[in-house]
């Protein structure tokens, strides 16, 4: 894999309250190409789309299930409609969008698989973001204590967390593989900030706290 450089440097752009970007949507952005046409799925407050439209001018659509991550959207004067990433993201057209994003909202849903399909279905590329469960912390929370590990990427306990299909990098990969779904690229996001391209190998699987996939149909 090469070495990553994003296509267009970014500017240090805060959203609308003064704030900049999460960490692990910095190198999202990064992938994405300057006037293309962007889905965000499980958009939440649509921080990630305002910055695209304001750094790189993306036609940018939203999908979001909450009510309040629909109306946070909307005063941000983003097109965003509530909807499921389950069951609405069938009714979209094939290659209707350059790139569709799915940022920490894979182990959220009932059916990854599925969902997945979709994704490289309705765009020409998808990038996929989730907590990696492979990483080295949450490794020796489970055979230091035997419970479900709490970290910053996992931060919820688990009978009050929304996940419900963790998975590790490794399961990811060969997942994609089964499906026929080519990774383009693959990022390590350690806890530090820093970012890493790394193949959705074994190092990559240790160290990762996220992991970050560029991805496309084969």
């Amino acid at each position: 894999m090469n070495h990553f450089e994003p296509r267009v440097p970014l500017p240090d752009l805060p959203d609308a309250h003064g704030r900049e970007i999460r960490t692990d949507l910095r190198p999202i952005a990064d992938m994405v190409a300057s006037g293309s046409r962007v889905l965000d799925v499980g958009c939440g407050d649509g921080a990630l789309l305002h910055y695209l439209w304001r750094a790189k001018r993306v036609d940018g659509r939203g999908l979001e299930i909450s009510h309040e991550g629909v109306r946070m959207c909307i005063s941000r004067g983003l097109s965003v409609t509530q909807g499921d990433a389950d069951t609405d993201l069938a009714d979209f057209p094939s290659g209707a969008f350059d790139c569709v994003i799915l940022s920490q909202t894979l182990q959220t849903v009932r059916a990854p698989r599925v969902v997945l399909e979709h994704l490289v279905r309705i765009g020409r590329q998808a990038i996929v973001s989730f907590p990696n469960f492979g990483y080295w912390r949450v490794r020796l929370a489970l055979l230091r204590t035997g419970r479900m590990p709490v970290t910053s990427g996992l931060p919820l306990q688990w009978y009050d967390t929304p996940n419900i299909h963790l998975c590790t990098i490794r399961d990811f990969a060969i997942l994609c593989g089964e499906m026929g779904v080519e990774i383009d690229r693959s990022l390590a996001l350690r806890r530090s900030g820093q970012i890493q391209e790394m193949p959705p190998g074994h190092r990559a699987n240790l160290l990762a706290e996220t992991a970050i996939f560029l991805l496309r149909r084969r």
